[in-house]
């Protein structure tokens, strides 16, 4: 019977030797093992069918038709995995590289992030209360025949569990396939007044596209780094041993008895504790913290993840998630964690990443100290472009200012930004009343200038300033609301912004109206708080409430993913939205520029924050083009001076 399908509802159960949290779905698939063990589909929504691949069953011609027709819409829940597994499928079944291309590919996932849901099915099907609910005993059921399984006498010595050994949880785990596709069609069903905007679809594409590149890494080097550590680690350890004497000097209960016994009582052993016992310590006590220090950080993880995930190309893939941050709608990352790689000050890398590749771990130590420190700077280098090719790397300059600059209406400061851009020295200059030449770099009034702007843009109190290392910068406790008091009398029109915007939003809540404030729209509606960026895009506030909040005032409060990671009921007030809008306003922003990188045929192998890294042919391509690019006015921004800044590099760095 023909039939005319418009779109295909998937999801897949598979099996791999490889771990798929950890190592994510590129190398999960790149094994060897990998296989498609389930396919259930709907076509147009219709009933849920079911192939069982595993039991000798092959997938139709209709529905590889449909995988490979771009005209086709296919949709799933975290549509990657799908994508990326029934590329890997098809190629093997062809025996010639098959690419689906993510344009036909729509993600429930991200429809769902767009509204400040839960990034997985069964969050967001518990939080839309849907009657089809995620089985309970899924998990179960995908450790049993998913992943690999110890041999035992009792199960005949096997790896891996099939449908032949237990059909009754065979039968348990093709309902369980079922209902994940009904759960999907059922979430796509109540979320389709909101559909994925066509620009956010545009760039959903390209974030796949960029994951789907994946970027090179140096294995020389993350190989031989991990072997420097381990070598670090058993001298440090056994010079550890050596003076205190006890039987794992790496255990914090141990530690911590050791250090009683010599007058010194701590509650923690946290980096930011140690480093101050050690300022205050003398001898073996100093001593011991200080290996304490070394031996426990954790660099090294980030090459081990390196190692964990690339793939037999050389690269490493998946590492960025669409629509992660969902209060913002920025990246996130995956993996390696590409968004909180250490920085690096070391005045000559590439010395120091040519004695780590080449095993001079002596040499390094003696050259440049503090062995893991080292290491610590020299992850970003382990991502490499292409032979013949090089990476341009361009960030925007000080985007967050500038967009809270703009939205406010702060004048002065937009006048920086579109001249000289010194914006430590002119906030130095506001705040004290000083002429901004005397604002010099290093001088105790540029740091103060510094600091405040970096801690006060968002509502930022006292605590900010210290988190912030205003302390350590050499500010005294008694001047920090002082330097709060000056920087928001510098800035009243973004301080009204803050009040503002809370008036709004909770006008709007209160009286299930929409209200606007400085360009940016508010709206009540289906038990939601849509907020409305200039872009056109919303960010969502799910099930507003206003209660007394932690300030003794009546607050807007929303449910979403909390600091323990739990779906809970969180507070927000107008400074902290501020802070949610002018991110989310910078990151559609970056998103325009990497669109148009891409138009420009720039390969864009990476974003982070505000940065873009790009892989370009050697002899094409210049910074100067790149930066054009990214500099060029937004239409929805009027008067909003933008400056991109970038430079070039054989590995990656930050300049």
């Amino acid at each position: 019977m023909e039939r005319t399908i418009k779109s295909l509802s998937i999801d897949i159960e598979t099996y791999s030797d490889i771990d798929l949290r950890k190592c994510g779905v590129y190398r999960y698939v790149d094994s060897p093992q990998f296989e498609i063990l389930l396919f259930a589909y709907s076509i147009n929504g219709g009933k849920v069918g079911l192939i069982d691949l595993a039991s000798g069953e092959i997938l139709p011609a209709f529905i590889i038709d449909a995988l490979l027709d771009d005209s086709i819409i296919k949709t799933a829940f975290n549509a990657q995995f799908e994508r990326v597994c029934l590329m890997k499928h098809l190629s093997k079944q062809f025996k010639k590289n098959i690419y689906l291309d993510p344009t036909s590919w729509s993600c429930t996932e991200v429809q769902a992030a767009m509204l400040g849901l839960p990034l997985h099915l069964e969050g967001v099907g518990r939080v839309l209360k849907l009657d089809e609910q995620k089985l309970d005993e899924g998990k179960a059921l995908i450790r049993y025949f998913c992943t690999p399984c110890k041999p035992t006498k009792t199960n005949g010595g096997r790896t891996r569990n099939t449908p032949q050994d237990a059909p009754d949880k065979w039968e348990n785990f093709k309902q369980y396939n079922i209902r994940d596709v009904e759960v999907e069609l059922a979430i796509r069903k109540k979320l389709e007044a909101y559909p994925i905007p066509d620009n956010e679809q545009e760039l959903y594409v390209l974030d796949q596209r960029i994951n789907d590149r994946g970027l090179m890494v140096d294995m020389n080097l993350v190989n031989e780094a991990i072997s420097c550590d381990k070598q670090f680690t058993i001298a440090a350890t056994e010079k550890a041993y050596e003076l205190t004497g006890l039987e794992n000097p790496n255990s914090v209960s141990q530690l911590k008895g050791w250090l009683q016994d010599r007058g010194i009582e701590v509650e923690s052993l946290s980096k930011k504790v140690v480093q101050e016992l050690v300022d205050e310590t003398e001898g073996e006590v100093e001593e011991a913290l200080r290996l304490r220090l070394l031996t426990s950080k954790t660099s090294v993880k980030k090459y081990e993840a390196i190692e964990r995930a690339v793939c037999t190309d050389g690269r490493v893939h998946g590492l960025f998630q669409f629509y992660g941050a969902n209060r913002t709608g920025r990246w996130s990352g995956r993996l390696v964690q590409f968004q909180n790689l250490p920085q690096n000050h070391l005045k000559d890398l590439e010395l120091a990443r040519n004695l780590v590749k080449e095993g001079q771990f002596d040499d390094l130590e003696f050259l440049f100290g503090n062995t893991p420190n080292v290491l610590s700077e020299l992850i970003r280098t382990a991502f490499i472009p292409k032979d013949n090719h090089r990476f341009i790397v361009s960030d925007f300059s000080a985007i967050e200012a500038r967009v809270i600059s703009w939205l406010a209406g702060e004048n002065w400061r937009l006048e920086v930004f579109a001249t000289h851009g010194k914006i430590y020295e002119a906030a130095a200059s506001m705040m004290f009343h000083v002429p901004i030449e005397t604002v010099t770099k290093g001088s105790p009034l540029r740091q103060k200038g510094k600091i405040s702007e970096l801690a006060c843009g968002y509502g930022g109190g006292v605590g900010a300033l210290k988190a912030m290392g205003a302390l350590d910068m050499g500010v005294e406790e008694e001047e920090l609301q002082g330097l709060i008091n000056d920087w928001r009398a510098a800035n009243p029109h973004i301080v009204n912004l803050w009040w503002e915007v809370d008036k709004a939003a909770i006008k709007a809540v209160k009286e299930r109206s929409k209200t606007s404030t400085h360009g940016i729209y508010f709206t009540y509606k289906s038990g939601m708080l849509f907020v409305t960026l200039p872009s056109g895009r919303d960010l969502v506030y799910v099930k507003p409430k206003l209660m007394m909040n932690r300030f003794g005032r009546e607050g807007l409060t929303y449910e979403g993913i909390g600091a323990t990671k739990k779906w809970e009921r969180l507070e927000t007030y107008g400074p902290k939205i501020v802070e949610n809008m002018v991110q989310a306003i910078a990151r559609d922003i970056l998103a325009i520029s990497m669109l148009s990188l891409e138009k420009a045929g720039i390969e864009i192998v990476a974003s982070v924050h505000d940065e873009v890294i790009c892989e370009v042919p050697n002899g094409k391509v210049s910074v100067d083009e790149i930066c054009k690019i990214m500099s060029r006015p937004v239409s929805w921004a009027k008067g909003l001076p933008l400056r991109a800044d970038g430079y070039e590099c054989n590995f990656y760095q930050k300049d």
